[in-house]
């Protein structure tokens, strides 16, 4: 098989609300914002509906108060401080009316940052349990060409931005609705001021965009070198026996030190744009400010007799502070919008990633009974026999499940995934098989490490598809069966075992969700798994944790066997599954095994020769083709490829 691809990519976002530039969209970016949208709008429209309600309300408010400025110095203020009784009712009730109207405002605001929070995590919940459940469909060569350090990048940097870019859409919504109500205030109370307003405000703009053009570049780098550093540290936390079995802690550590410093690089030079930006905009807004007060005081004090007066000089100069924040807000939340989409192309490019197809398969593997004139019938209960539901001219066709495999012809090579995603083969790996079994019988495939075995039963259980040729189940080409019955027939055990955290009877559970706690003691008992478990210090129910790493590798192989008894398949493919035990136990297994085996058709991978001299057939591989099969005795007796590994110190 093909070492597999590191496919690294963008990983993460800017983080901190920090304005960095006006960033390039990329291509195909607005689609990707409008596929988020209506992602969100799918589950969450109503509640997007009221935040946009909620939005306009605080925005109009918030001009209420600002316009009032105007009406108290001119209507209230200073027609008070020239009266000799001054009469401040009609100013306490203004000011009631306005505090009523604010606190509507406020009310508004709550309620908007409340929604939105409900929207945000509750969009996050359902991308991860959407990627997830995708995840679950795709096929073993997606995870043989991504890195999975890479993908876990996806589930937790990428969705991440995706949440900074909902965050940021209503907050880009409010920014507009303020700055088109301001702007119509502005122009309302002055068109001179209104003017220099505007000319200062795109002066801010051009600034702003000449300073972070090259934002959103620096800023896929850092997301890039983030995802590749997560991947290196997967990589190290699943390898750290071998890392130092080997004494190569220096080495990780020099490793790692180089691409953390890439990344460091990369986000000083995504983050130096951010930290001048924000300050030149400070500045401009505060010179905008400046210059409006001024000419205002002029105009104020040189034209008495102009509608211009103190109290619209006032409000002019807060709604100039509304009109510059937003203007450089947006610049921020479009960035934040933007640099996102890196983030989701990743998490749509999983989404989309193409699933396991049964291509309209349509036979079944159902529980059947045998009637006393031989015939089967279908059954719900569990009974030890099995067939095949074949729908035929608009009826079922039960065919027995007996384990009969056989390859015609099998050409096959892996596949290899560019980065664009497009799919090609690789080197060829398997040339011309034929194989022709019976039911009940125990296949053993032989032969020097990259020979095609472990392929093989990637095949009968369709991990892969073949390119040329036919694998027939029983008689049925097993792309006419789908996927999951066809897996479900087959128990297999691998060599590298894996055992999830929970207790030892949930991992040998795993093999059948419904067995009962004595049908997992029984299966344990059988491969000879039971005594050692006895022996734990909370026996069946001892917690595991990190792999089973309070076990020793033999253990964990006892463990993974009971999990294949428990499930009482019809037929077994067990890849050196007794690789990690010793010879001792590795008798009382294969006792254990032999009965697990008797009446399924077993495909055995081995290492140990001495282990599969009782095998049917032996098929010995080299380079992709079979070059020998027989029995032991037939093939000692050519004195050919086995004969040499059989006594070239592959025995017990």
């Amino acid at each position: 098989m093909p070492k597999p691809t590191l496919n690294i990519g963008p990983g993460h976002g800017p983080r901190g609300g920090r304005n960095m530039g006006v960033a390039k969209m990329p291509e195909g970016g607005m689609k990707l914002i409008g596929r988020v949208l209506r992602y969100v709008a799918r589950d969450y429209k109503w509640s997007l509906a009221a935040v946009l309600v909620c939005i306009v309300v605080t925005s109009a408010t918030t001009l209420t108060s600002t316009l009032f400025t105007r009406t108290l110095i001119d209507d209230y203020i200073l027609p008070l401080t020239q009266s000799p009784a001054p009469d401040f009712g009609p100013l306490a009730r203004a000011l009631t009316t306005l505090a009523l109207v604010l606190l509507f405002g406020a009310a508004c605001s709550y309620l908007h940052s409340r929604l939105m929070i409900n929207v945000g995590q509750g969009t996050l919940r359902n991308l991860r349990t959407a990627l997830f459940s995708r995840m679950q469909q795709l096929p073993i060569k997606y995870f043989d060409t991504h890195s999975h350090g890479n993908i876990m990048s996806v589930y937790t940097n990428d969705v991440d931005t995706l949440r900074q870019m909902v965050s940021s859409m209503p907050s880009l919504f409010s920014s507009v609705v303020t700055i088109v109500l301001t702007f119509t205030s502005m122009v309302v109370l002055s068109v001179p001021l209104t003017a220099l307003a505007v000319v200062m405000s795109m002066l801010m703009v051009w600034t702003t965009r000449q300073l972070g053009k090259r934002s959103f570049t620096h800023f896929s780098a850092q997301q890039a070198s983030l995802g590749q550093m997560n991947g290196f540290v997967e990589e190290m936390l699943t390898g750290q026996k071998v890392v130092k079995t080997f004494c190569r802690e220096q080495a990780a550590l020099d490793e790692f030190s180089q691409l953390n410093n890439q990344l460091r690089d990369s986000a000083c030079n995504a983050n130096k744009v951010a930290n001048i930006v924000m300050p030149v905009n400070g500045n401009l807004s505060n010179l905008i400010y400046v210059m409006t007060a001024i000419i205002g005081a002029t105009l104020v004090l040189s034209f008495p007799q102009s509608p211009l007066s103190v109290g619209t000089v006032v409000a002019f100069l807060t709604l100039i502070k509304n009109f510059t924040r937003p203007v450089s807000e947006i610049s921020n939340q479009v960035n934040s919008i933007i640099n996102a989409v890196a983030g989701a192309r990743r998490v749509f490019d999983l989404m989309d990633a193409k699933p396991e197809a049964d291509d309209h398969a349509e036979v079944t593997l159902v529980n059947v009974s045998m009637e006393a004139d031989g015939s089967l019938r279908e059954t719900k209960e569990q009974t030890g026999l099995w067939a095949w539901r074949k729908p035929h001219n608009g009826q079922a066709e039960l065919i027995r499940q007996q384990g009969e495999v056989d390859f015609f012809g099998v050409d096959f090579s892996y596949p290899t995934i560019a980065d664009d995603g497009t799919e090609t083969l690789g080197r060829q790996v398997l040339y011309d098989i034929e194989m022709d079994t019976d039911a009940g019988q125990k296949i053993a495939l032989v032969g020097g490490t990259g020979a095609g075995k472990t392929t093989i039963t990637n095949l009968i259980n369709r991990f892969y598809d073949i390119q040329q040729g036919q694998i027939h189940y029983d008689g049925i080409d097993i792309r006419d069966i789908r996927r999951q019955d066809l897996r479900r027939s087959l128990g297999m055990v691998l060599q590298d075992t894996h055992l999830f955290t929970g207790t030892v009877i949930d991992n040998i559970r795993y093999g059948r969700l419904e067995a009962t706690d004595e049908e997992c003691i029984a299966a344990a008992k059988l491969v000879h798994a039971h005594d050692f478990i006895s022996r734990l210090a909370q026996g069946y129910h001892t917690p595991l944790g990190g792999d089973g790493s309070n076990l020793s590798q033999g253990e964990r192989q006892l463990i993974a066997i009971a999990r294949a008894a428990v499930a009482n398949p019809p037929a077994l493919i067990l890849d050196e599954a007794t690789s990690s035990i010793d010879t001792r136990t590795e008798r009382l297994v294969q006792q254990g095994m032999d009965s697990l085996m008797q009446g399924r058709t077993t495909f055995v991978i081995a290492h140990r020769l001495s282990t599969i001299r009782n095998a049917d057939w032996i098929m010995v591989m080299e380079n992709g083709r079979i070059i020998e099969r027989g029995n032991h005795r037939q093939l000692m007796a050519l004195k050919g490829k086995y004969y040499q590994l059989y006594t070239g110190g592959m025995t017990d």
